[in-house]
This record gives structure tokens, C-alpha cells and sequence, in this order.
């Protein structure tokens, strides 16, 4: 007799059959759907949602931030050097000494000629003195009539010539002083000092080498003050610098340590533009963190400026924007997708989220974009052949390209006046910080580059009008009549 089966067992199997079925029309409905394209003759990607991060390159050097150079500004044979390459030294640290025999000999020279000078002095102070009382006495008998008036009168020059004497021996010492002063000045620069606190990078001194200084101070040192903050200077090129700006992130490598990473931010954009072979680059200074020490001087770095981060935005792959029919003409002809209301209203609202906006403000916004997407959703109802305006579809019309530059850029003109209109109320209400980024953006907006793209539907391509903002060079953010999980034509199979 079998054994009999539980009501538990009995249970169990059609319960695993029923999953195992459901998992297997799961499966079978998003194969179905993500080959779709290929099984028509196209090949497709999706429309995702996710982030665009646009980043420039360029290569630069590693230095320190401040570097002195220390240098000699008296001549001499260096007797000691006291630092080597990469020493740490402090402020005032002796480093070097040259030989002070020179000077010490001409501080001697220059006591004995003060000493010298002293005893003139005393000599002519002795002179003036006894012509002072010669003076006195003839003036005195002068008066009385029992001397001449000229011995008078020569009495005087005497005094006075004395007195000058005097004066000289005093400016001869003045200045025998001041020689010696020089001199030992110069002797306290035999002892060659450090400037900063910092480490030695180069030694271009040996011991028992002779320095001139007589048209330029030798280089004697290079010190760097602060290894701990290091800056790269990268050539950006002109093509490139004007989306550069103090305060972006750079992330940067070094040949030096291929399996790390390291970051940095933009502290300078400098004007003083370089033309090498008819290129031109500008040079931008970046600081880095170097804490730990892991950087050197002089490396070459592979950098690459944060210029743009789009978050959560829709983006697809190249390929769909270089994809054109095979059979031009009738796709040009085919009918394009039901338009959708509220294109431009929700780049718009997009933009207005990164504005801080408080509750008049968004107030003022939200009655702002209502009014657009009534407007736009009026348009959508007419017939195909009596829509017309500048915001039929959440586009303009120039976005096909036709009429030329100067009609798009009327077009665009009238599209910007439109806007300005539509929210001035809301405009009015912002701080003048966010009135500057709004209207910055309302700008890119209006002069965002559009091109064609071709939506799978049915089966069959048709051609959608978007808005084409970041590109990371694989991917590209779009916005227009497009959704998450479209299939977008990248090409077309080949017959079988």
C-alpha cells in the first residue's frame, strides 16, 4: 500500500507550479518588451533616470603652495652648510655660513679709523678753544681802542675757521661709524638663516665654494614652507575655460600612485593666457589636501575639473542622438508622438527646486506654471494644422532647425520675452541671488540646443523633438516628449 501524501504536500506543488508559471510570463513580458526594437529591425535604447557628471581634463604640476628661494647677499667662500634635501628647518634656523674674515677685518679697520677721527676731533676742539679766548681778549681791547680793528676781524676767522674743524672731525666720525655699521651688518650675513618654517627641496651650495654677490643674490636654497597644502597648475584649454570656477571639485591621479585617487578644488582662474603652436590655454590653480604626505613636488597629474553634476535627470546613450533613418523622407513624414503639455513648465519647476524657495515664493511659482501648462494643454486640443505659438509641444518650432540662425534667434528672443511675462510676479518676489540664478537659467533654457531623436512605438520610429543639456560623452541628459523606459533608435538591423 503507497504512503499516503500530507494535505501539506498535496498543497505545496500546485502552489510551486503557479509561481514557477507566473515568473516565466514575468520574464517572457520584459523580454518581449526590451526586444521589441529588435524584433522590428531596430536596435533600441532606454530612456534611463540618473546622473550626468561633466568633467574637464587637463594635466598640470604638483608644487607648494609657497616656495622661497634663500639666497646670499654678501660674497665669500661658504665655509658650512648645514642643511641637506629635505631637512625640516624653522624660522631663523642657521643653514649655511660663509667666511667672515673680510668683514671682521674691515669692522677693525673702520674702529681704528672712528679712533682716529676721535682724536682729530679733540685736537680741533683744542684749537677752537684757544682761538675762542684769543677772540675774546682782542674784541675786549678792540672796544677799549688799544688794538687794531683788522687783528679784530682776523681773531674771528680764527674762532670760526676752528669751529668748522671741529664740525668736520665730527661728520668724519659720523661717518667712519656708519662704514662700520655697514660692515657688521654684512658680517651678520655671513650667517645665512632660514627665512621660514619649512622643508629644504634644493642645495645648490658646498662647503668651501665661493659665492659673488655682486649683481644678483646666489641662490643658495629652495625651502618649501608648507608640504601640507600643496596647488597644481593646469593648462585648461580656451575651448574649456569658461566653464571653470573657483570652488569646483577636481579629482585627480598621479603616475606616482596609479591605484589612488585624489581631490582637490579650483582656487584660481588667471588671466595671463599661454599660445603654444597656435593653442591656447589658461592657466588654473588648484589646492590640495596633503596631510599625510603622500604628494611630492613636481609630480605630473591626470586632473579632471567637476565644471557639472545633474542629478535624477533623464539621459540616454549617444548613439540615439546620431541615429537618422535609413529612409529619411518618410520618417520625416511619419507622425510624431502625442505631445505632452508641460515640457518647458517642468524644466522650469526643476530649476526653481535648487532655489530655496519659501512659501510665497513657491506660491507665486506654482500659479506661474499652472497658467503655462492651461495654456499649453488648450494648444494640445486644437487640430495639428491650427496649433502655432512658441510653446506648441513644450518646444518652440525653431527646434526642428528650419528658418535659418536669425529666425531661431527671433524665436528665441520672443520665447525669453514670453517667460520674462509669464513670471515676473514670480521673479519679483526672489531675493536678488536667486533672481540672478533664475534668470541665468531661464537663459540656458531658452537657448538649450535641441535635436531629433526617434521613439519606438508600435513598433515603428518617430521622430521626437528634445532638449539636449550635459553629456558625459557616453550619455547626454534630455528633456521633452520622452519618458523614463522609452525605447529610443540607435540603428537599424540588418536584413536577414
Amino acid at each position: 500500500m503507497p504512503p499516503s501524501r500530507s494535505p501539506r504536500s498535496a498543497l505545496r506543488t500546485p502552489l510551486l507550479a503557479a509561481i514557477v508559471l507566473a515568473v516565466a510570463l514575468a520574464a517572457l513580458w520584459w523580454w518581449r518588451g526590451n526586444t521589441a526594437g529588435e524584433q522590428a529591425g531596430y536596435r533600441t535604447t532606454p530612456v534611463e533616470r540618473g546622473d550626468i557628471r561633466v568633467a574637464i581634463s587637463a594635466t598640470g604640476t604638483l608644487s607648494a603652495i609657497s616656495t622661497v628661494t634663500v639666497g646670499s647677499q654678501v660674497s665669500g667662500q661658504v665655509t658650512e652648510v648645514l642643511v641637506d634635501f629635505n631637512d625640516k628647518v624653522r624660522r631663523g634656523q642657521v643653514i649655511a655660513r660663509i667666511d667672515p674674515s673680510t668683514y671682521e677685518a674691515q669692522i677693525d679697520q673702520g674702529n681704528a679709523q672712528v679712533a682716529s677721527a676721535q682724536a682729530q676731533l679733540r685736537q680741533a676742539e683744542a684749537t677752537l678753544r684757544n682761538a675762542e679766548l684769543d677772540y675774546a681778549r682782542k674784541a675786549e681791547l678792540g672796544t677799549r681802542q688799544l688794538v687794531a680793528k683788522g687783528d679784530v676781524d682776523q681773531a674771528r676767522a680764527a674762532r670760526d675757521q676752528a669751529q668748522a674743524q671741529v664740525n668736520a672731525a665730527r661728520a668724519q666720525i659720523r661717518q667712519q661709524q656708519a662704514s662700520t655699521r655697514t660692515t657688521r651688518v654684512n658680517l651678520e650675513r655671513t650667517v645665512i638663516r632660514s627665512p621660514v618654517d619649512g622643508v629644504v627641496l634644493t642645495r645648490s651650495v658646498e662647503p668651501g665654494q665661493t659665492v659673488a654677490a655682486s649683481l644678483q643674490a646666489p641662490e643658495l636654497f629652495t625651502i618649501a614652507e608648507d608640504l601640507s597644502k600643496m596647488k597644481i597648475e593646469l593648462a585648461v584649454d580656451e575651448s574649456d575655460i569658461g566653464q571653470v570656477r573657483a570652488g569646483q571639485s577636481v579629482g585627480f591621479t598621479a603616475d606616482a600612485f596609479p591605484d589612488r585617487r585624489f581631490r582637490g578644488t579650483v582656487e584660481q582662474v588667471r588671466l595671463s593666457a599661454t599660445t603654444t603652436s597656435n593653442v591656447v590655454t589658461y592657466p588654473v590653480i588648484v589646492t590640495v589636501d596633503n596631510t599625510d604626505g603622500t604628494l611630492l613636488p613636481g609630480l605630473t597629474v591626470n586632473a579632471e575639473i567637476e565644471v557639472s553634476k545633474r542629478e535624477g535627470v533623464l539621459k540616454v546613450a549617444n548613439a540615439a542622438l546620431r541615429y537618422k533613418p535609413a529612409e529619411a523622407e518618410s520618417a520625416a513624414a511619419a507622425p510624431q508622438s502625442a505631445r505632452t503639455p508641460g515640457g518647458v513648465a517642468d524644466d522650469l519647476a526643476r530649476t526653481a527646486a535648487g532655489l530655496d524657495l519659501d512659501a510665497r515664493q513657491q506660491a507665486a511659482l506654482d500659479a506661474a506654471l499652472a497658467a503655462i501648462r492651461q495654456r499649453q494643454a488648450a494648444r494640445q486640443a486644437q487640430p495639428q494644422l491650427q496649433r502655432g505659438g512658441m510653446f506648441g509641444g513644450g518646444g518652440p518650432r525653431f527646434a526642428t532647425g528650419g528658418g535659418g540662425p536669425d529666425l531661431q534667434a527671433q524665436l528665441r528672443q520672443r520665447m525669453l520675452e514670453r517667460f520674462r511675462q509669464d513670471f515676473a510676479g514670480f521673479r519679483a518676489s526672489l531675493g536678488e541671488a536667486q533672481r540672478r540664478d533664475w534668470d541665468a537659467a531661464v537663459a540656458a533654457l531658452v537657448g538649450a540646443t535641441r535635436a531629433p531623436v526617434y521613439k519606438l512605438v508600435d513598433g515603428q520610429p518617430r521622430r521626437v523633438m528634445v532638449r539636449v543639456g550635459a553629456s558625459d560623452g557616453s550619455d547626454t541628459e534630455i528633456s521633452g516628449d520622452v519618458r523614463e523606459g522609452d525605447l529610443l533608435v540607435t540603428g537599424e538591423r540588418a536584413a536577414q
